[in-house]
């Protein structure tokens, strides 16, 4: 208890040192045998935190059996090697170690955080669940009983339907349109052959990007690489699958539920990451409704109609594709009021674009903001990974900023006019609209 306590401690103190992005060093740190992770020292508190992300998650799924690499990442930390699952939970706990299997559309990753005294630890714990996860029976059943706890408890909650609604209209025929977390049949089907089997295929190391903030050096960090991954096999399955472009078209699903206020999602074609179109978006974004209080549909929709509490979008690049999503919440009796404000803004948008003092105010916000998300070792780290998953380069921390300074009014209005189209957009609204007309 003492160890944890002091670990809460220094971790709600804990920011890296460097400070601004622009004083963050990144070191490219290989292992002798051939595996790289990016590093940032901070030797300011004894705390390492590390991210994992391997390529290929819930999309890889087989069919009918959607929900797989969810049921892995909550089953890795329970009992590997020669340590059952409540040694080896006891063992974290009493060391302040922090290890975490996570599962995404593309990706399957892990988060390890320790003080410096129990780092090797860590990492060989970390090792051991990737290489010799037991699948106990009774760990295997008990989580399986919370997932579904969990799924049939999501069937009730009016953004996780719509979420799914959301993704299955924009991809019928493609695994993106499928649960990531399953469904309470295709869970309940699951065999502790097909956990291992994920295990095999997909925890390599050719797949696999590391990212390291804290307390260690890049020669304490280089043996440990290979200590902690080298039993991975060389090489994943295939995980590469074809791209594939949302269904977007004017569509408006309505789905009954005895609420007072309804739930609205909506969504457009996106951009993807690498496309050179990405930043004036991501401008163009935060003034339509990804800047919360200073967004036109902010302003719109709250301040001047009071039909939400919140209303907001975002871009959504994934590996294989990319959607543009929005949301909001509003009474029933105004859902159709709310809808017709969001399909106006989008067609203003893309006619004129966004004035002088908009772009001034929201370059000046996304560019100031950028520091704040250095406040922690953890956030750094997942940072490292992301930076390597997308390919933009060691030194992206250094040159941000002056691709959102680079946006101009014109590179707006181009990419407004080919991405938002009110004619294309998808709407999802859970709850009991009036003045809506289903048109699935």
């Amino acid at each position: 208890m003492i160890r944890a306590l002091a670990l809460s401690l220094l971790l709600a103190f804990t920011v890296l040192s460097a400070g601004p992005a622009q004083a963050t060093k990144i070191e490219k740190v290989v292992s002798p045998g051939g595996i790289e992770a990016w590093l940032v020292q901070d030797h300011l508190n004894p705390i390492v935190s590390m991210r994992l992300a391997w390529r290929g998650g819930g999309a890889l799924d087989p069919e009918g059996k959607d929900g797989l690499a969810n049921m892995v990442s909550s089953l890795l930390d329970e009992g590997a090697g020669d340590l059952d699952s409540k040694t080896f939970q006891q063992t974290l706990e009493d060391n302040s170690i922090t290890l975490r299997f996570d599962a995404g559309r593309d990706t399957f990753g892990a988060r390890v955080q320790a003080l410096t005294d129990y780092r090797d630890l860590a990492f060989d714990l970390l090792r051991q669940a990737m290489t010799k996860p037991r699948f106990d029976a009774e760990p295997v059943e008990r989580l399986r009983a919370q997932i579904l706890a969990g799924l049939r408890h999501e069937s009730e909650q009016a953004d996780a339907i719509a979420g799914k609604a959301l993704m299955a209209a924009l991809y019928p025929d493609d695994p993106y349109g499928r649960p990531t977390r399953g469904t309470v049949d295709t869970v309940a089907k699951l065999t502790v052959d097909d956990l291992r089997g994920f295990v095999e295929r997909r925890l390599a190391r050719d797949t696999l990007f590391i990212g390291i903030v804290g307390a260690i050096t890049p020669e304490e960090l280089a043996p440990l690489l290979d200590k902690t991954f080298g039993g991975l096999p060389a090489k994943a399955a295939p995980w590469k699958l074809p791209e594939v472009g949302p269904d977007a078209k004017a569509r408006t699903v309505v789905i009954d539920k005895p609420i007072r206020q309804s739930n609205i999602l909506f969504a457009d074609k996106g951009v993807m990451r690498h496309d050179p179109d990405f930043y004036p978006a991501y401008v163009m974004n935060h003034i339509l409704g990804g800047g919360g209080f200073t967004s036109r549909l902010y302003s719109e929709v709250r301040e001047k109609r009071g039909l939400a509490y919140s209303v907001y979008t975002y871009l959504s690049p994934m590996d294989r594709s990319a959607v543009y999503v929005g949301g909001a919440g509003t009474a029933n009796a105004r859902v159709a009021e709310t809808i017709k404000v969001v399909r106006d803004e989008w067609t203003k948008m893309a006619e004129n674009g966004v004035t002088d003092a908009e772009l001034t105010a929201a370059k000046k916000y996304l560019t100031g903001s950028f520091p704040l998300r250095f406040t922690s070792t953890e956030r750094i780290a997942s940072m490292l990974v992301g930076m390597q998953m997308d390919d933009l380069g060691i030194d992206y921390l250094d040159k941000r900023n002056g691709y959102i300074e680079a946006v101009g009014p014109d590179d707006i209005r181009r990419v407004a006019r080919k991405l938002l189209h009110a004619d294309r957009l998808t709407f999802v609204v859970v709850g009991q609209p009036e003045g809506v007309t289903p048109n699935p």
